[in-house]
């Protein structure tokens, strides 16, 4: 019985092609995603901000007015406040900034009850404090950095000089982009973020090494095959088991997004979006980039006999 295959296997489809279009779109919107790091920043949440967070439920009978909790809650002079409705159900997610000391957050939680008691009901109550929240970003940022220079160091250790470099610019643009999708839809940034981003590091590694494997594969059978025929090859050759991957971690995280709830919403959408963006990457960023490394074979650099037998080696 033959088993399913959503890429063909006779399939010689020339991706290093689109590379003059994907290398100067992905350094537009890698540059651009910097530019807004440092103009609007992450919506951290509290987590790292701290304050206190409320999440409150309509009763019964009642309605939910997102624009009047605003206008309350930023009457008790506690500062700005962040009003967020959940899902369109009566869920209201509200945010008072950290206040000094014990008795100011007492204070806060004081006027929030006397306000809404009577027409919402308290499902949820978080407060974090300045020394706490502060631990949590030099936690956070520490355990980011580490477990990124590890992958990378795993990466160098791993592949020839060419090809660890090349998954180096692909693990660092993933990562690059992932940031972007937290600052353009400015979904809160917290502990969860991060193993978003942990986890988006690992896919791409995954794909990465799936991909260069192959490719040190046939940098060892065929000595003088095209840099360039080599690398469509490689890509091909793994095509199917990219997109079955893919396919079934994105269905996967599709059905989180639509029916896990508020709690790890965010999550999902970042994990989707970090899907496409490490599948994209693999392809188009990665490997193309062996290119203007530098990749070099032993053999000379025009070979169509090895060329039309790597093909049918494919096939």
């Amino acid at each position: 019985m033959r088993l399913l295959r959503l890429w063909p296997d006779e399939s010689h489809f020339d991706f290093m092609r689109f590379r003059r279009l994907t290398f100067p779109l992905s350094a537009i919107v890698s540059v651009a995603t910097v530019v807004l790091f440092l103009t609007m920043g992450l919506n951290y949440g509290i987590d790292f901000k701290g304050g206190t967070l409320v999440e409150l439920q309509v009763k019964p009978g009642q309605k939910s007015d997102v624009a009047e909790i605003r206008e309350t809650a930023n009457g008790f002079g506690f500062g700005e406040t962040e009003v967020q409705e959940l899902g369109g159900e009566g869920q209201v997610l509200v945010r008072f900034p950290l206040q000094a000391g014990e008795q100011g957050q007492t204070a806060v939680m004081q006027k929030a009850h006397a306000a809404f008691d009577a027409h919402y009901e308290f499902r949820r109550t978080e407060t974090v404090g300045p020394r706490v929240s502060g631990e949590l970003v030099q936690s956070g940022t520490v355990g980011v950095v580490l477990s990124v220079l590890a992958v990378l160091l795993y990466l160098w250790f791993r592949f020839e000089r060419e090809l660890a470099l090349g998954a180096i610019v692909g693990t660092l643009h993933d990562i690059v982009l992932t940031v972007g999708v937290f600052i353009v839809t400015r979904i809160e940034f917290n502990m969860t973020s991060i193993a978003a981003i942990l986890t988006i590091v690992g896919y791409s590694l995954n794909e990465t090494v799936v991909v260069f494997d192959r490719t040190r594969e046939l940098m060892r059978r065929y000595k003088t095959i095209p840099v360039v025929d080599l690398l469509n090859l490689s890509i091909n050759s793994t095509m199917s088991r990219t997109v079955m991957t893919s396919m079934s971690t994105t269905l996967s995280l599709v059905a989180l997004v639509l029916f896990g709830g508020e709690a790890i919403k965010g999550f999902a959408v970042v994990m989707l979006a970090g899907v496409v963006i490490c599948t994209y990457s693999a392809i188009f960023v990665s490997t193309p980039s062996l290119i203007y490394i530098g990749l070099t074979l032993s053999g000379a650099k025009s070979g169509q006999r090895e060329t039309r037998l790597a093909r049918q080696a494919a096939e």
